[in-house]
């Protein structure tokens, strides 16, 4: 199977929110956003254990109140998943959710008020080793920018986030991540681009605001996909008006297209057509509902007929290629002798599939423990 990527990511320093490491070739973290009110205790926990159940590495929380980082205390305590505090304007929100065990703070330095107030925040940090993510969007750009550019560009995006850089870097804090997000694709791909060139901190990816979950998921994949193939970022998030479950399911899927990580089944299906000898569509969709709980990483293929079904089987674990009545099956690239009724096809490859996912996490355990 080709499942080496060609991708040479960017060389990056190393940071870690709670247990999950960012940069320096460490595997591409997914987040999400909770949409509940975070006062809402309840709600908001049963939020993020959802996206810990989908593989969510690190969840981020708006924490607007004191209220908020009241309620922010509770919510750590009942999870396992680093969380993060997004903190606007109120150094002394950011202060509280330091003593209450926040993983990262989401802040702009130069936005929460004085040097002595940012120093302060800058400072607990420190001794708390708690990393500060930088975040400018284009959308709030600062008015003197939008005064000298007119309009949000690459280079406007750049030098508000230089701003905020230049304020950590003169207090020697070096324990940040940045972002430079845009709902346009090619403002935030260039804005990304020239800040790679600038800094060797991570780089947290994302098209803000990207839309519904159809479109907002397209427009992420172009966006994102263009900066991960050039080897730039180290953790993003799917911005979708949508549950947020979906922004960790289509942030997997976007690493797993560009063989950088992969969680779970990577369905080669076709799109079906007259030839074809079963319902590939039924099938594949009722697979996928199925098998959402399955982690291993592996290739399945579902081909309707045998114009390309043999072929697509060779480079998968599962293979499955349509026959009139029965269907021919492939383990790891071998025909079998098996067949299954196309009758029955979903808990017969439902069953199959389990079977080897076990198989190939059995093997990489055994091989991890060698090495």
């Amino acid at each position: 199977m080709y499942n080496e990527t060609p991708i040479k990511r960017r060389p990056s320093t190393r940071i870690y929110v709670g247990n999950v490491p960012i940069g320096d070739g460490a595997p591409i973290a997914v987040q999400s956003m909770t949409n509940t009110k975070t006062t809402d205790v309840e709600a908001t926990i049963a939020q993020i254990r959802a996206l810990e159940k989908v593989g969510a590495d690190i969840v981020r929380v708006s924490v607007p109140t004191m209220d908020a980082a009241e309620a922010f205390k509770i919510i750590k305590q009942s999870v396992n998943v680093p969380l993060v505090a997004d903190i606007h304007f109120d150094y002394r929100i950011a202060l509280k959710v330091a003593e209450y065990g926040v993983d990262c703070l989401r802040i702009n330095p130069g936005n929460i008020g004085n040097e002595e107030r940012i120093r302060s925040v800058v400072e607990c940090a420190r001794d708390k080793n708690i990393p500060i993510r930088i975040g400018v969007n284009g959308g709030s750009l600062e008015k003197d920018l939008m005064d000298k550019y007119k309009e949000p560009t690459p280079e406007a995006l750049l030098e508000s986030a230089m701003r905020h850089v230049d304020i950590l870097d003169r207090m020697n804090f070096d324990q940040f991540k940045v972002s430079v997000k845009a709902s346009d694709v090619f403002l935030a791909v260039e804005s990304y681009r020239l800040l790679a060139k600038q800094i060797r901190q991570p780089l947290h990816l994302g098209i803000t605001e990207a839309g519904g979950a159809r479109a907002g998921s397209v427009k992420s994949a172009v966006g994102l996909g263009m900066l991960l193939a050039e080897g730039i970022g180290d953790t993003l998030r799917i911005s979708l008006a949508a549950d947020p479950v979906e922004e960790i399911k289509v942030g997997f899927d976007i690493l797993k297209s560009l063989r950088i990580r992969s969680r779970g089944i990577n369905f080669i299906a076709c799109p079906s057509c007259s030839r074809q000898e079963f319902d590939v569509i039924s099938t594949v969709n009722e697979l996928e509902r199925r098998l959402e709980d399955v982690t291993t990483a592996m290739d399945v293929s579902i081909i309707g007929c045998v114009v390309n079904g043999p072929g697509e089987a060779l480079v998968s674990h599962i293979g499955l290629t349509g026959g009139h009545n029965k269907s021919g099956y492939y383990d790891e690239g071998e025909r079998q002798k098996e067949r299954f009724d196309n009758d029955n096809l979903v808990d017969s490859l439902e069953a199959k599939i389990r079977a080897k996912a076990s198989q190939l996490a059995n093997r990489i355990q055994v091989k991890d423990t060698t090495e």
